[in-house]
């Protein structure tokens, strides 16, 4: 199938950039990797270890430093395990997982056993929201509480997103410029955020990009699923439009209990330290049950 990796050298680029992000977290993480069936995992493990077990995923070509720099609040309440998505991270093995079946529901809950958690609970972003949703699927006795925030596999991207996403994506590929890698990510990032915009640059250049659309979630595969949900959207989220998803998730998750759409925000929501704060914290109300 080939590599994720357009050179040995995009790929050390990447890496790096995973030690950049993760040099912006404050508090102590440690590095490990797990072996899978599917191949190698790498993921960050920090906060106490006799806190409740979180497992965070990140987004699309990103990595657990990613995601643990915009959710690093976390770390002050739960023994946070932030994996590194296998095909989708530089961090983890070097394989692409197929989207329309139970391989990543499988490959999570392998990396569950063998981290030694019986269950957790889980926070997946945009990817890491499909993965998520995988995992509550193939195993849902491992999921305690599932909080999805502006999540993949949901609904179908809109047709008019083609047009206001994929031109300027195009042109940024076809000749890559500072004026047109910005063009593109104001359609994406709430923020412009001079080391996201640095980082998505070169994610963009260096990752082959042939990956597929994720199968949607059906109501029918997540029956046996009792742990509460909380989805959050964004109303001007273009891949995953917030009232479309919150509406989905009514039809699939037999105990949502909450829903937010987040206005003024786009598929990447706020980098501030403000965001973050109400972000974490926001979680840690539903997590501690006082958001039902």
């Amino acid at each position: 199938m080939g590599s994720l990796f357009k050179s040995e050298e995009a790929k050390a680029r990447l890496s790096g950039w995973h030690t950049r992000f993760r040099e912006h977290i404050s508090a102590a993480t440690e590095a490990r990797s797990v072996e899978t069936s599917f191949g190698k995992t790498h993921l960050l493990v920090g906060g106490a270890e006799d806190a409740p077990a979180l497992v965070l995923l990140h987004g699309a070509l990103a990595s657990s430093a990613h995601a643990l720099r915009e959710l690093e609040g976390l770390l002050e309440h739960y023994r946070v395990y932030a994996v590194d998505i296998i095909g989708q991270s530089v961090m983890s093995a070097d394989v692409r997982l197929p989207v329309d079946d139970s391989s990543y529901g499988r490959w999570l809950a392998e990396v569950f056993d063998r981290l030694g958690l019986e269950r957790a609970l889980v926070v997946g972003v945009s990817w890491g929201g499909f993965v998520a949703i995988r995992l509550a699927a193939y195993s849902p006795e491992r999921v305690e509480k599932l909080a999805l925030l502006v999540p993949a596999g949901m609904v179908k991207s809109p047709i008019s997103s083609s047009w206001k996403m994929g031109w300027p994506m195009t042109k940024f590929m076809l000749a890559p410029s500072e004026k047109r890698l910005r063009g593109f990510w104001k359609k994406l990032l709430t923020t412009m955020d001079e080391e996201w915009v640095g980082y998505l640059g070169e994610a963009f250049t260096g990752f082959n990009l042939n990956m597929k659309v994720p199968a949607l979630a059906r109501a029918e595969e997540l029956q046996r699923l009792e742990a509460p949900v909380f989805v959050l959207g964004a109303d001007e989220d273009l891949s995953f439009p917030g009232e479309a998803v919150v509406a989905r998730a009514a039809e699939i998750f037999p105990n949502l209990q909450k829903t937010r759409v987040v206005e003024g925000c786009r598929h990447c929501p706020p980098t501030t330290e403000a965001f973050r704060t109400s972000l974490a914290s926001e979680l840690r109300e539903f997590f501690e049950g006082s958001a039902a």
